[in-house]
């Protein structure tokens, strides 16, 4: 067993990928290329993110259901929330990046993450079948996420459109909205936690759909052979990884402007598209694995799940983070138009998808192709000072205030 696992961890390609970490390193001590550092940091953070899921997933399998699954929950997206806190550390110029980075991973999941999977799992199999209670049961939870996440923009918008800045500043109040909204999501996380891992568990058991058996043999592939590594190399591993993915950031933030604007991409793109993908693609390539075994109900729960707890969990979690770190200017929910917009079509799209349980791989063509068109459009924004690609309307509001009108 132990060598079949060291045998294992030595011959996982992601792992590989380690060499950037180094690479990156040196790079930043050497004053080189923004770009260079970029690219360097986006590979480096990849592996890093596979090695906190894997030790993750090895703790959970040696600490019981209930609390294995809390920590699925809570780490599941450690390396994006790392990234983000990174950035929140910089000040709030880098708030435009934090929130298109939030949009771009519920996007991401719902669409890249499913779309891909679907269609690896349908070109090997006819039809695939999934739990579409928990499905469903997602698609609620990330619409109502939804809603506290599009409020603050639509409230900006009303404001300054009816011009009633006149009590308080739209910054002020946008800010105070966020925070009271980032409580009630909280919340939500924590009711979704016990009635997914305490009160409902059965439903997500994937075996709730007598259907899901069909050419799928429930032998819990993925976790039968008990934990890889031992408790204490995972929480080595966990640690280490943790203190790496949080050097690489602080290389990845401060280079992302510089080389944004040699790149060609501006900051919304870089969040939504660049830094949502690096920062889930060890998870994307689990999901799409599963896929292929015909593991759909993993698959979906991957996709899903990570969409709920960056909505419901990480971006609390910002909000609350910036409070601390910056009191004067903390971090708030409203989005750009079109951020907004794609979280909404997304999750609509995803409550079509899971409402009959089934998938094939048009399904997944078509949701990479509202993705691909999603990308297109951020990726043509207007390119504006650094820092700022698309400036937050509570700014132009602001600025509206000292206008005649």
């Amino acid at each position: 067993m132990a060598s079949a696992s060291k045998g294992k961890f030595k011959i996982e390609p992601l792992y590989w990928l380690l060499l950037a970490l180094p690479v990156a390193i040196v790079l930043e001590v050497t004053h080189a290329s923004p770009v260079w550092i970029f690219l360097a940091s986006c590979v480096a953070v990849i592996p890093l993110a596979g090695l906190m899921g894997r030790a993750t997933e090895n703790l959970a399998e040696t600490m019981g259901q209930g609390i294995g699954g809390l920590l699925n929950a809570t780490f599941g997206n450690a390396a994006e929330l790392i990234i983000a806190l990174m950035a929140v550390i910089k000040g709030p110029q880098m708030y435009p990046l934090v929130k298109a980075s939030l949009t771009g991973s519920i996007i991401g999941n719902i669409l890249l993450v499913l779309g891909a999977s679907m269609v690896a799992g349908g070109l090997k199999y006819k039809r695939q079948v999934f739990n579409r209670t928990a499905a469903g049961m997602g698609a609620t939870l990330l619409a109502l996420a939804s809603i506290g996440l599009i409020i603050p923009t639509i409230y900006v918008y009303l404001v300054q459109a009816g011009g009633s800045t006149r009590l308080a500043p739209p910054t002020v109040r946008v800010d105070h909205l966020s925070e009271e909204i980032a409580v009630i999501l909280a919340i939500t996380y924590l009711l979704s936690l016990v009635f997914s891992l305490k009160t409902h568990q059965h439903l997500f058991s994937g075996e709730s759909d007598p259907e899901t058996s069909d050419n799928q043999p429930h032998s819990s592939e993925n976790h039968g052979h008990g934990p890889v590594w031992s408790r204490k190399v995972s929480v080595i591993v966990l640690l280490a990884a943790t203190a790496a993915i949080a050097l690489v950031s602080e290389f990845l933030i401060g280079s992302v402007e510089a080389a944004g604007q040699k790149l060609g991409m501006n900051e919304v793109f870089i969040g939504v598209i660049v830094v949502a993908i690096i920062g889930n693609a060890a998870e994307h390539s689990t999901a799409i694995l599963m896929a292929m075994k015909n593991k759909m109900d993993l698959s979906v729960n991957i996709a899903v799940g990570s969409s709920i707890q960056i909505a419901l969990f990480v971006a609390p979690v910002l909000v609350f983070a910036s409070m601390a770190i910056n009191p004067g200017r903390p971090l708030d929910l409203h989005f750009t138009a079109l951020e907004a917009i794609a979280v909404v079509m997304s999750i609509g799209v995803l409550a079509l998808v899971a409402q009959d349980g089934e998938s094939h791989w048009m399904e997944g063509a078509m949701l990479l192709a509202v993705y691909i068109v999603l990308g297109l459009a951020f990726f043509n924004l207007p390119h504006e000072a650094p820092g700022q690609a698309v400036p937050p309307l509570m700014e132009q509001s602001a600025v509206l205030e000292t206008v005649p009108q």
